[in-house]
């Protein structure tokens, strides 16, 4: 698991999630990181905890919830 993300890799990742998500129809989902690009740290970690709580249950969500994980691990690399 890469744990030396910076700031403009975990957008990057965050991005990458958000758009693939909306291409599988998870409009829903990817509704969370609209305007990721432009947001605080401490929103993005935000954003990225919620979104993985909300995406516990969710089986269809595994693939996404795996790079959440990846990119929560590196959130203490935002600056």
């Amino acid at each position: 698991m890469a744990t030396n993300l910076d700031h403009a890799a975990i957008v990057e990742r965050l991005v990458k999630v958000r758009d693939g998500a909306r291409d599988a129809g998870f409009s829903e989902f990817a509704a969370r990181f609209d305007g990721i690009e432009a947001l605080a740290p401490g929103q993005i970690g935000a954003k990225v905890i919620g979104a993985l709580t909300w995406v516990q249950d969710k089986p269809d969500y595994r693939t996404y919830a795996t790079q959440l994980e990846m990119v929560a691990v590196n959130l203490k690399n935002l600056k």
